[in-house]
């Protein structure tokens, strides 16, 4: 991979690491934004990288993104371990972006319980059935869209479902680029690198009336994923007032690895009509 997220470019800020995001970071709401699923990956990063232990892994991240996250400009990103224990951490993590004073202040955060592994291979068990193989799936040739270079540029995206169809929607991922230039991603790098996407993917909504926006994500990971590739299975469901709850399955090509669910912001678009 040549591409990446985010360009590392100073390791030593007083501020915390210092990074630079590139245009695949670029939101499909507003290029101003960044998209979600970068954002939440270099949060996880930063909190496997605190206080590394090889005997614990994260089990549960939630993120909330506190506005748009600038996509020009500085961010800073730091981690500090809320809770030592010898079986179970709490770690918590911070971007910052300049404010309208020119001051950093943060972003978005994340909170994520780190547990220690034990082997529990003769109870492992996934009550979600997978979706279908990759091989019946297609492309729906989102980067030809009229849109200039942005997060979906960095995605093989395919659907298993029709957009807005009756039921759960399905589809499998994989970024195609690095998070950060020149690292190898993390397995849990590249399951927040788009776990975002459940909320697009389980919407029944038309976004040429509609905007749905997520304030955060909260992952259950009971396996870490294998392979490249990230399965999805999300649907939205919607209130009377403006507000949005999507819920989702996470798998690999072996099976189911965790669960989501996200917060979302319904609006009519100016104009619209149902």
């Amino acid at each position: 991979m040549t591409d990446s997220y985010y360009e590392l470019i100073d390791d030593a800020d007083a501020h915390g690491e210092r990074f630079r995001a590139t245009d695949l970071t670029r939101g499909t709401w507003s290029a101003a934004i960044q998209h979600g699923g970068p954002v939440s990956a270099l949060l996880v990063r930063a909190m496997e990288r605190c206080e590394h232990r090889d005997d614990t892994r994260l089990s549960r991240v939630v993120i909330d993104l506190l506005g748009g996250v600038p996509a020009d400009g500085d961010l800073w990103v730091g981690a500090q371990l809320q809770r030592a224990g010898k079986q179970i951490e709490l770690v918590g993590a911070e971007m910052l972006a300049p404010g309208p004073d020119g001051e950093p202040r943060a972003v978005a955060r994340a909170t994520g319980w780190r547990f220690q592994g034990q082997d529990t291979t003769a109870v492992a068990h996934a009550a979600a059935p997978p979706p279908r193989p990759r091989s019946e799936a297609r492309d729906r040739n989102l980067k030809a869209k009229d849109w200039d270079r942005n997060y979906v540029h960095s995605l093989d995206w395919l659907w298993l479902t029709e957009p807005m169809s009756g039921g759960p929607g399905e589809s499998w991922i994989r970024p195609q680029v690095d998070l950060v230039k020149g690292e190898a991603m993390t397995p849990l790098e590249r399951l927040f690198a788009v776990a975002d996407c459940a909320n697009g993917i389980g919407s029944k909504l038309n976004i040429r009336k509609w905007t749905f926006l997520n304030t955060d994500l909260a992952v259950h990971v009971f396996r870490v994923p294998e392979g490249e590739w990230i399965g999805f299975r999300a649907e939205t469901s919607y209130g009377p007032d403006g507000v949005g709850t999507t819920i989702g399955t996470l798998f690999d090509e072996r099976g189911a690895v965790g669960a989501i669910q996200q917060s979302v912001l319904v609006r009519r678009r100016p104009g619209a009509t149902s």
